[in-house]
């Protein structure tokens, strides 16, 4: 009775840590660059019951106890792009690319390189293109980039224009596993003990920049919605079993042990 338990509670905990990503990916709906996260649960390894009866190998039962949730994945499909005529929004379009490879643009943190699909750019007071958090963004050679104003133009390419001048290229790198990145606040993205290498000039990789236009989060508001519903429905259902199971033993202890 009490390995029900267990299994119904472990339920509710994968289904309550699933509902808390949900939440997550719905409040950063429309967060430009936003990845959703994907949810991956699995049963615990199954536990072998030998029936001790028969002594038989042929004879035994197999019972899982219980599922939890294995980790949380984001994916780097390609949101949707919006105009907004704003001089300093910048939209990373992505062309060909291999299986699992995504395309960033760089910036520097105060911990060092991250990377970003969030072009929300803005100039701060020093001229420097920076993020909404103040992160520098990089260009080619890993440099800030330094505009005198917001009079500038940027090729699908990626070089800077101003005043009819180049002025800078910005970085867009190139990740060949995405899975490998540890996903941070902010919309940001890193590499443990590496920094990824620039797209530019790999044959493999092709992309384009537009000024002006933002991609938005990849959130499907309307399957985040049923999805959040599926797993407060399975939260509930885990919920009446370990209800019953407690009722049960109440009579055990309570009714069966006066007799």
């Amino acid at each position: 009775m009490l390995r029900g338990m267990y299994t119904a509670a472990s339920g509710m905990i994968a289904q309550q840590r699933r509902q808390e990503m949900l939440s997550n990916n719905m409040s950063n709906a429309g967060t430009p660059g936003f990845k959703a996260d994907q949810a991956s649960i699995r049963t615990f390894p199954r536990m072998l019951i030998a029936n001790l009866e028969q002594r038989n190998e042929s004879s035994s039962n197999e019972l899982s106890t219980g599922v939890y949730l294995q980790e949380m994945v984001p994916n780097f499909f390609q949101g949707n792009v919006m105009e907004t005529k704003n001089q300093t929004d910048i939209a990373l379009i992505d062309g060909n690319l291999p299986e699992n490879g995504a395309l960033f643009f760089s910036v520097q943190s105060n911990e060092g390189v991250r990377y970003t699909r969030n072009g929300n750019f803005t100039i701060d007071s020093t001229g420097t293109l920076v993020t909404n958090q103040g992160m520098q963004v990089l260009d080619t050679n890993g440099n800030p980039i330094v505009l005198r104003t917001e009079n500038f133009t940027i090729r699908p390419d990626g070089t800077i224009i101003e005043d009819g001048n180049e002025i800078a290229r910005l970085n867009v790198v190139f990740s060949e596993n995405a899975n490998e990145l540890v996903k941070e606040g902010y919309g940001l993205f890193r590499l443990e003990g590496n920094e990824l290498e620039s797209a530019i000039g790999n044959p493999n990789v092709s992309y384009q920049l537009q000024q002006g236009f933002l991609e938005r989060s990849n959130v499907n508001v309307e399957q985040t919605m049923i999805e959040m519903m599926q797993a407060y429905r399975t939260f509930e259902a885990n919920q009446r079993v370990l209800q019953t199971y407690d009722q049960s033993l109440d009579k055990a202890v309570n009714e069966i042990g006066k007799l």
